[in-house]
């Protein structure tokens, strides 16, 4: 290394590096500043939620089978809806300041439905890991699980699963849904009758073409109910444990929060112990 002493950079050298620097300075300082609320009017998830959509059509849409009563039925002549989970979707849609509107499906297609048309799914659907996958539950609105129901008769020989599970006897399901899964999981050495129409699918066990049904402990109920040749099996002690709750969009915090907060203010206000007395007495 020299030890001459190093040279000062002259004026005309220096002139650029003074050029580009006040270019910086000046198109920094001439940058317009950043609104920190610009385009954040609304909180992206808040604008998407069924609060706000539901708030501004001033409709829910209700995805139901209208083929399980005690929550849902649809009247083929009058075309009126009833049932404990129609009566309390009527309550949520006036709660929202909406009118309901009741979308039909089957079991077989109600998750495809309910994400492609509706806000909503209510009529007796059970909790479930699957179904879990693909959208939100509410709180449970009841808990129960799968028992049977056959003619009065007939309760001693279809009270255990093994027994319903042998050659010869005839199980009846409706097609989609949890009593289909449950009749495959259990019933294979059995023989298993696939039903499309669940409102007349207890007159099949009355007209002796079935011999049972496992289904819902709360529809056993109510067909005991209706048709005093039937009797529930041991409803109070079913085959598993279940829950029933109402679907709610996949994602959506918001709407799952206040419909939970209304369902908890039904079960504790008599909304909910209203709308089951016509059907559970």
């Amino acid at each position: 290394m020299s030890d001459k002493p190093q040279k000062k950079p002259t004026i005309a050298r220096q002139l650029p590096l003074l050029a580009l620097g006040a270019t910086l300075l000046l198109s920094g300082c001439s940058a317009p500043a950043q609104d920190p609320g610009a385009g954040d009017d609304k909180d992206p998830v808040a604008q998407d939620s069924r609060l706000t959509t539901i708030s501004d059509s001033g409709t829910l849409k209700v995805c139901t089978t209208g083929d399980y009563r005690p929550f849902t039925y649809l009247d083929p002549k009058s075309g009126e809806w009833s049932g404990i989970d129609i009566t309390m979707a009527k309550n949520l849609a006036q709660s929202l300041g909406a009118e309901p509107e009741f979308i039909q499906t089957t079991w077989k297609d109600l998750m495809p439905d309910f994400k492609s048309k509706c806000d909503l799914a209510v009529g007796g659907v059970s909790i479930s890991l699957e179904r879990s996958q693909q959208a939100y539950f509410s709180e449970a609105t009841l808990d129960e699980g799968k028992t049977p129901i056959t003619l009065c008769e007939n309760v001693e020989k279809y009270d255990t699963i093994k027994e319903i599970n042998k050659p010869g006897v005839r199980s009846i399901t409706p097609i989609g849904g949890t009593n289909e899964k449950f009749a495959d999981e259990h019933y294979s050495d059995g023989e298993i009758i696939r039903f499309e129409d669940n409102n007349k699918i207890f007159d099949e066990i009355i007209a002796g073409r079935a011999d049972v049904m496992t289904t819902d402990a709360s529809e056993t109920r109510w067909v005991a109910n209706e048709h005093p040749e039937l009797c529930a099996v041991h409803p109070d002690k079913p085959f598993n444990f279940s829950q029933k709750a109402y679907l709610l969009p996949l994602g959506d915090d918001e709407f799952q929060e206040y419909v939970d907060q209304w369902l908890n203010m039904s079960k504790n206000d008599g909304t909910l112990k209203a709308a089951e007395k016509p059907w559970f007495g």
